[in-house]
């Protein structure tokens, strides 16, 4: 991504990557069986299940502070462009996918937010919240757009001291859902995954 790109344009590709995703998880994911959603290759290696109970943590977090930062705002003005800050930036570049849709660098979840360590993560109802959330991202792209991306600011999820642009914040929480649905994508292809 350029050094600076337009609101227009940011909002663009959080909607895009989200509606794929929205796609994959009806295509892919929403008819496949408990032994499908619930099988890893290997230990330590997290499920369907779990990825998605890992993106639902997430979103609990994320989706509300995005909607009280914008609906708290007086930054009501919105910048035609938007520059990334250098930490934004690698945050969000940190989480994306290379141009083969593969992984660049792998992270360890953060403690309350790994399914595998914290089991009440997962509900079994994680296909149908997965696609409320994404919905919701939809909605909070719209209202991202009425506002300035560059001055309200997000605290992160492991920090409530470190912040992040709200076009930063969005681009990472975009490329982070984009990311393990290629993870879930993976193991759908993986030659020990159950038919049924």
């Amino acid at each position: 991504m350029k050094r600076s790109i337009t609101a227009i344009e940011l909002i663009r590709v959080i909607k895009d990557i989200t509606e794929e995703n929205i796609l994959q998880m009806n295509r892919l994911v929403s008819k496949m069986s408990e032994s499908q959603l619930n099988w890893n290759p290997n230990p330590g290696v997290w499920s369907i299940t779990q990825v998605l109970a890992h993106l639902n943590a997430y979103a609990n977090y994320y989706h509300p502070t995005l909607i009280k930062k914008m609906e708290g705002t007086r930054f009501t003005n919105v910048k035609e462009e938007f520059i990334s800050s250098p930490l934004g930036k690698s945050a969000w570049k940190s989480m994306k996918l290379g141009n083969a849709k593969n992984v660049k660098r792998k992270f360890k979840a953060p403690k309350g937010y790994n399914p595998y360590t914290d089991s009440t993560l997962v509900t079994g109802n994680e296909v149908a919240t997965f696609l409320e959330r994404q919905q919701e991202l939809l909605n909070i792209a719209d209202s991202a757009s009425q506002v300035n991306l560059k001055r309200i600011k997000i605290p992160i999820s492991i920090s409530k001291i470190v912040r992040l642009r709200l076009g930063d914040a969005l681009l990472f929480i975009t490329y982070h859902n984009e990311r393990h649905m290629q993870q879930i994508i993976n193991l759908k292809k993986h030659p020990n995954f159950p038919r049924k």
